[in-house]
This record gives C-alpha cells, sequence and structure tokens, in this order.
C-alpha cells in the first residue's frame, strides 16, 4: 500500500458491454473509476476506491496495477461486479442504456483507507450522493473536492447531491446536467446559479465541443481535440475529469494557470481515450504523447 497518496477517487467498478458502429464487444473493463484513475495516472499516484465482485477477471487488476493505480481502497465482495450494457449510434454521440446491474455495488459501503485521508485533493465520481457524502467525513485531509454527477442523481437523490456540491471546490457536470439541476438553460446562468450552491468552480462539458470553466472571476473556454476516429466513447467525460485532476495534483497548486493547463491535458487524454475500447489506448499512451497533443489543442485554439 502506499503510504504518499495525494489524489484518490471513488466511483464504480465495472464489467460492460458495448454496442457501435463497430461492433458489439463484451466482458471490458468500465466503471467510472476506472477510466478517472487511468487518466490520473500520467500525473501523480492515484488512490482507487470501489467495489468488485467475485467474477472480477485478474487480468483487469492486472492492468490497474499496470498503470500504476494504488488498489489499497478496493474492495471484494461475493456477488457479480456492477455491469452496464449501452448502445451508441451511428453519430458515436447518442446513446441508449440496455441494462444496468449494481451487483455488489448495490451493498457497498466503503471506508477509505488511512494513507487516503490526508490526500489534499479528491475526486467524487458518479456514485450515490449518500456514500459521496460517507467518503467525504473521512477524507480529513482534503483541500480541493471536485464532484462529478448524472441526472440520476439528479432526479432521485436531490438534497443529498446539494450537500455534497454545497461541501465541494469544484463540480463537473455536462451541459443538459447543468440545466436540469438549475431550470436555466443559459449556461453562463446555469453556473451562476451553481457556484451559488458551493463550490468555487464549475466545469460544463460538452463532448466534442469541449467545456467551459466558470468561476466569479471569469470563463475559460477548452475546445476538444478533433479526434479523427472514436471508437467508443464510454468514459470520456470520467477519463476527462481524471487526467484534469491528476494535473491538479502534480502541480500540487490550484490557480487561473494550472486550471487551464489541466483542461487542455484532459481534453487530449481524453482524445486518446476514445481511440480504442475500454482503456486500452489509455494502457498505452506515454506522458509525451500528451504533451504533444496539448500543445496541437493550444495552437489551434490561438488566435
Amino acid at each position: 500500500m502506499d503510504t504518499d497518496i495525494r489524489l484518490w477517487m471513488v466511483g464504480t467498478v465495472g464489467i460492460d458491454t458495448i454496442t457501435t458502429r463497430k461492433g458489439r464487444f463484451e466482458n471490458l473493463l468500465g466503471g467510472s473509476v476506472t477510466y478517472a484513475g487511468a487518466a490520473a495516472s500520467f500525473f501523480t499516484k492515484v488512490g482507487t476506491v470501489g467495489v468488485v465482485g467475485n467474477d472480477f477477471p485478474d487480468t483487469f487488476l492486472e492492468r490497474y496495477l499496470k498503470l500504476g493505480m494504488d488498489l489499497a481502497g478496493l474492495q471484494f465482495e461475493q456477488g457479480p461486479t456492477f455491469h452496464w450494457e449501452g448502445v451508441y449510434e451511428t453519430d458515436m454521440v447518442n446513446r441508449r442504456t440496455v441494462c444496468t446491474e449494481l451487483g455488489v455495488l448495490e451493498t457497498f459501503a466503503p471506508e477509505l483507507p488511512e494513507a487516503y485521508r490526508q490526500a489534499p485533493f479528491v475526486l467524487l465520481g458518479n456514485i450515490n450522493p449518500d456514500l459521496q457524502l460517507h467518503l467525504l467525513d473521512q477524507a480529513t485531509g482534503a483541500k480541493f473536492v471536485a464532484v462529478d454527477s448524472m441526472d440520476l442523481w439528479i432526479n432521485c437523490a436531490r438534497p443529498a447531491l446539494n450537500q455534497v456540491i454545497a461541501r465541494s471546490h469544484l463540480l463537473t457536470l455536462n451541459d443538459s446536467e447543468a440545466r436540469q439541476l438549475t431550470g436555466h438553460f443559459n449556461l453562463r446562468n446555469c453556473a451562476a446559479a451553481l457556484c451559488d450552491m458551493g463550490p468555487e468552480y464549475v466545469l460544463i462539458k460538452k463532448g466534442e465541443h469541449g467545456a467551459l470553466l466558470f468561476s466569479r472571476e471569469g470563463i475559460s473556454i477548452i475546445p476538444a481535440y478533433p479526434v479523427r476516429e472514436v471508437c467508443d466513447p464510454t468514459g470520456a467525460g470520467d477519463t476527462y475529469a481524471g487526467a484534469f485532476m491528476g494535473y491538479l495534483t502534480e502541480c500540487g497548486t490550484v490557480s487561473p494557470e494550472t486550471l487551464r493547463q489541466g483542461l487542455l491535458r484532459a481534453s487530449a487524454v481524453a482524445a486518446f481515450g476514445v481511440e480504442d475500447f475500454s482503456t486500452t489506448r489509455l494502457e498505452s499512451l506515454n506522458r509525451e504523447e500528451i504533451e504533444m497533443r496539448a500543445k496541437e489543442l493550444r495552437e489551434m485554439a490561438r488566435l
């Protein structure tokens, strides 16, 4: 177990079935903490909090370890691992969920390893807000907490979600979720309302159109890197958030400059991630490639 974890994250660990225009693929390593942790691992040692069942292959654990992810926070329970199946339309943007089977995630009661409790950076990935609060209460050393969520929790767990947001420093949502949560349509109005709920920063993701980072000091717009061919968009938002938090952890400070630079790396890593299924492309990626793509993106955005 690593005793110098400066970033930990929680989320789902899953076994996915994905259908795209390239075909149907079963038994893929998935889950929000999988993608986010893989992306963050290029910048820092990552503490992983999640749960898997007894059907979770050893080869998947080996892939985590190859990426350098710390697994002290990964719980092993009897029963099936969380499973998600989705089908992407031809545009590779819209998708429909075929089934979601919670498995051992349904009774997940995470405890934070001692080595994680003093970590200054935290990413509360997309899980039940009650679990996010439960872990946040254990994170005694947290200095910068980022929260991700989704429409499910907005619909069925709003009070707990509001509590998590109030205790966060950065909230990340996609544009439709920001509108759903605030009741506003204009994204500037959405961001203002979300900042009023507690966080200093609001990151609104717009998929292939990039992202907008809002704060009371202003707005930063970071475009998405134009990928030649998207193979599998699953986990792109988690990859983005993980790379962003990994870079901030590497820097050790949060400032307008580190935030902008972090968003550039996040866009670069997320673009690599969608070029193959699951975390396959991330596992063959290196830091030099990330920096090169971030540089290209910076040049593309220059006016």
